[in-house]
């Protein structure tokens, strides 16, 4: 379907669930597919611990990131996609092409782009609801065992792999307080009903090094702007996600990319979209659909005599 210039007729970027559902439809399409991958097939997949609402009986993340793996060593081995090494910056786009630039200085030209490059975990510092040292390290939740919590624990946001760690310790028997601002209250009804729970509603948190422990210290201003000063033995981040957006797509207020504002040769497909549906089968789903959306596309303007 595309011009012999082109480096492919669907190129991929990112290779986590979103990524290589994209990858496999446009190959079953006989599609030339490229997909560019900085690290490894995918992607947060491998600090997954649980898996619950994903189709197809996986109980982790890695295992999932392992098959993926395996349907793109498919395609690579019966000639069907190619994948490239490198981090993409930048996205352009034109009447007649997709153009998609590399950190190395590489530009890939394709007839769609379809961009599944996801989140990125926020840190403490980039929350705009939490102050803390710019130094601070906060080990992640959905890194972290029971064993490894003692004392008094505070979890910074109510994102949704609190819900996922819970289901994958169910006999933990440790206490969360976890802070909750406004913007997490509807993530945090996943929540709702365990008692190893304790739900803190603030519209502000200080973390602190008191110079008289070696602990920590956690200001609280709850939503009535009272506060609150308490000694903790743990804190851990789960704060949630930051878009991993390139240069060159359009941005909704959130930072996100709303695959409607695109223009047509770019396709936004997995986390990256929304905040509000970052599930593992949505972004599988989104990614094959991106492809198709692409595919009829084509087809209704060939058919119609439209250049591509």
């Amino acid at each position: 379907m595309s011009s012999p210039s082109f480096d492919a007729d669907v190129l991929v970027v990112g290779a986590g669930p979103a990524g290589v559902a994209a990858a496999v439809m446009a190959a079953s399409l006989r599609l030339r597919t490229v997909v560019v991958e900085a690290g490894e097939v995918g992607g947060k997949l491998h600090t997954i611990g649980a898996l619950e609402n994903v189709a197809g009986n996986w109980s982790t993340g890695p295992q999932l990131a392992q098959a993926l793996a395996q349907d793109i060593q498919r395609l690579q081995g019966a000639g069907r996609c190619t994948v490239v090494h490198g981090r993409a910056v930048a996205v352009s786009s034109s009447e007649d092409r997709a153009e998609l630039a590399l950190g190395d200085g590489r530009v890939l030209v394709a007839e769609t782009i379809v961009v599944a490059t996801g989140v990125t975990a926020l840190t403490p510092a980039e929350a705009p609801w939490v102050t803390a040292p710019e130094d601070l390290s906060v080990a992640p939740l959905w890194r972290t065992t029971p064993d490894n919590l003692t004392g008094r624990t505070y979890v910074l946001g109510a994102d949704r792999p609190l819900g996922t760690w819970l289901r994958a310790h169910p006999n933990a028997s440790t206490t969360m307080h976890v802070l909750c601002p406004p913007a997490d209250d509807y993530k945090a009804v996943e929540v709702n009903g365990d008692d190893r729970v304790r739900l803190v509603p603030v519209s502000h948190v200080a973390v602190t090094r008191p110079s008289y422990s070696d602990g920590l210290q956690v200001e609280v201003k709850d939503r009535d702007g009272q506060r609150k000063v308490y000694a903790v033995t743990a804190v851990l981040n789960n704060l949630g996600n930051k878009p991993a957006s390139l240069e060159g797509l359009a941005l909704s207020e959130d930072g996100y990319c709303p695959p409607e504002k695109q223009q047509h040769r770019i396709r936004i497909a997995g986390d990256l979209r929304s905040a509000r549906f970052q599930r593992i089968a949505t972004a599988q789903g989104s990614g094959a659909e991106a492809v198709l959306a692409y595919y009829y596309d084509t087809a209704l303007r060939t058919a119609n005599g439209v250049a591509r």
